[in-house]
């Protein structure tokens, strides 16, 4: 998959994470960071960006919560 490092990057930028650092679970806490709509809409484009074809992008997002459930709701919102 091309662009892989660009997408890593792109998302550590929102996440404010350390791009030398190993991610963490989140806390699952109320105070939590919430993932914003424009950060949903972002992360579809740069999986799309770097996605082989169609069903390479459809796979990806179903495995990173990016499609909305039979609720319309993303599951990387929850």
């Amino acid at each position: 998959m091309s662009g892989s490092v660009e997408v890593r990057q792109f998302l550590l930028r929102y996440e404010g994470g350390d791009p030398a650092g190993v991610p963490t679970q989140r806390s699952g806490q109320a105070d939590a960071p919430r993932v914003s709509d424009d950060q949903v809409r972002r992360a579809r484009l740069a999986v799309a960006a770097g996605a082989i074809d169609a069903q390479d992008c459809a796979q990806l997002l179903d495995m990173l919560g990016l499609v909305p459930d039979e609720e319309g709701v993303n599951p990387v919102q929850r």
